[in-house]
């Protein structure tokens, strides 16, 4: 963006901002998102932060739409739950969720329901969950090309960034359309 502006910036120099102004994006972003379908497809990709593999669990609707991430140390039923359960407050319970055959989000589905005593259904097959895994891409490239992260922290800060440029790319906003994230923020505080 500020190369087209004819403005040379270093990747180090964005970086502090991308760590201070993202959260602020996306939390003003879920205010104006759009309400996802009701049948979501739930699937973990995985990348190495600081030598160790860590795991970001994301949704997708039926649409191919963007419903929520979380990055996590683990990858187990109480992982599963925890992204559920994030998903969920910010976006509704859905009807239905299709999963891979792990056992992990499964179990975690699972104690979901009977702690909340919900009836979420869930579908295990993963030729439904290729939404999903082709979502995966976007975020897979851009882990190659950010040559490793140093802290979860960071990590987790900068994949919040790249999410939300994929979700205003997919038009998810109420207002509708591509906006760039300094019209979704200035356009949210005014």
């Amino acid at each position: 963006m500020m190369k087209e502006r004819g403005i040379d910036v270093d990747h180090s120099t964005l970086n502090p901002w991308v760590l201070k102004f993202l959260p602020l994006l996306e939390e003003a972003f879920h205010k104006r998102k759009r309400r996802p379908g009701g049948r979501v497809r739930f699937d973990e990709t995985y990348f190495m932060v600081k030598g160790k593999w860590k795991y970001l669990y994301r949704a997708v609707d039926k649409e191919g739409n963007t419903i929520d991430f979380l990055l996590t140390a683990s990858r187990d039923r109480t992982a599963a739950k925890r992204f559920l359960k994030k998903m969920i407050k910010r976006n509704g319970k859905p009807g239905l969720i299709n999963i891979d055959k792990s056992g992990a989000n499964k179990a975690g589905i699972n104690d979901f329901n009977c702690e909340y005593n919900c009836r979420i259904k869930i579908r295990q097959c993963k030729y439904l969950n290729n939404g999903a895994e082709q979502d995966h891409r976007f975020v897979n490239r851009k882990m190659k090309h950010a040559l490793g992260y140093e802290s979860f922290v960071t990590a987790r800060k900068t994949i919040a960034g790249l999410e939300l440029w994929k979700i205003l790319k997919k038009g998810q906003t109420k207002l509708g359309g591509n906006q760039s994230p300094v019209e979704l923020f200035y356009g949210l505080a005014a």
